[in-house]
């Protein structure tokens, strides 16, 4: 038996020649300890076949229960999974990079695990390595999780072909996981991250109003359901707005603060956020002001079309201009009557969310 070489690396500054190291033996077919944020665990190449084999025998596991994916950017996700609900979007945004593995539909057959640690060493080494990379815990069988190197070393020395020491797991309890592939949401093992948790940020709304810039229309209809919902002691839904420009940063314009001062809303903290992919993501409800913005947001994220709306859709009107015309440049008396419109809206609005 070869015995396994052993890399100490400083958890916060690793050596760029270590981690490179570690990378190539995985690439290469090798299996590595590596530490994460919740215990140390056996990183290997998922696509090379011996290795896995070489893992579940390790391992002591049945064929028939995969192992999770650990992947170094949630941009990753698409690789792998198909399907993935807001809910699970949330999730993500909360608690990824972190000790939450999410079950999603897969883009081949069956479902795949996946995780995205909070550790540098870990995320490094997955990027630099560029495979797809399973990493279950660091035992055997019948041992519990290792929280420490020595713990890991103890079971595996000399059955794996590189650990890395970085000292103790800074949680030291393995992760929750959570199905998403049926709904509501399922918490198959409780650890890191209670149940009640996960399930309270699934279940919470976001509400997305967006626009040319984020400096006008988008930010009175936020501030307006941000008043509406703290008024009805709705904590519930979260409430966002964004414009499809370039341009973040940006403040009120000095006429939107005036009109949703006689609301004794305040909005001079406000600045200005463009539309991502990843906010539409997570957003339940989008709301937008004119049919270009609505085309935009199909051309950067198609699957949100079932969530995508008109704001006057829901205002009484009596014409068939869906559109709430951009004020910008315009008179104090014509935010006025903009504002009006979308206080209807946002206010049937309420009464549906």
């Amino acid at each position: 038996m070869k015995a396994t070489k052993i890399l100490n690396l400083n958890p916060d500054n690793p050596e760029k020649e270590y981690i490179r190291e570690a990378a190539e033996v995985l690439i290469k077919g090798g299996l590595v300890i590596i530490p994460t944020e919740t215990v140390y665990g056996i990183a290997a190449n998922m696509t090379n076949k011996k290795t896995l084999e070489r893992l579940y025998e390790i391992k002591q596991r049945p064929k028939d229960k995969p192992f999770s994916l650990h992947i170094a950017s949630i941009e990753m996700i698409d690789k792998y999974a198909k399907n993935i609900p807001v809910a699970a979007y949330k999730l993500m945004d909360k608690f990824w990079p972190g000790p939450l593995t999410i079950i999603f539909q897969s883009r081949k057959d069956g479902k795949v695990g996946i995780r995205m640690p909070d550790n540098e060493v870990a995320l490094r080494i997955i990027e630099e390595a560029a495979v797809p990379i399973v990493c279950p815990s660091a035992n055997t069988s019948d041992n519990p999780a290792p929280v420490d190197f020595q713990q890991a070393i103890k079971d595996l020395e000399g059955l794996v072909d590189l650990a890395i020491n970085t000292g103790k797991a800074k949680l030291g309890i393995e992760s929750t996981i959570v199905d998403v592939t049926v709904n509501p949401l399922v918490v198959l093992r409780e650890k890191a991250i209670k149940k009640e948790t996960i399930e309270a940020i699934a279940a919470r709304k976001t509400v997305l109003f967006v626009c040319t810039g984020n400096s006008c229309r988008s930010v009175m209809a936020q501030a307006m359901l941000v008043k509406i919902l703290q008024e009805k002691n709705r904590s519930d839904v979260e409430v966002l707005s964004g414009g499809i420009m370039m341009l973040s940063g940006l403040i009120a314009s000095d006429e939107t603060k005036e009109v949703l001062r006689t609301e004794n809303i305040d909005v001079s903290l406000h600045r200005s956020q463009r539309v991502t992919p990843d906010i539409l993501n997570r957003s339940d409800v989008i709301l937008v002001m004119e049919k270009m913005h609505e085309q935009r947001i199909l051309e950067i994220s198609p699957n949100t079309k079932n969530r995508l709306f008109l704001l006057k859709e829901f205002a009484k009107i009596g014409t068939n201009n869906l559109n709430i015309e951009d004020p910008i440049g315009k008179s104090l008396d014509f935010y006025e009557r903009i504002f009006n419109t979308i206080k209807e809206a946002v206010e049937r609005v309420s009464n549906i969310i």
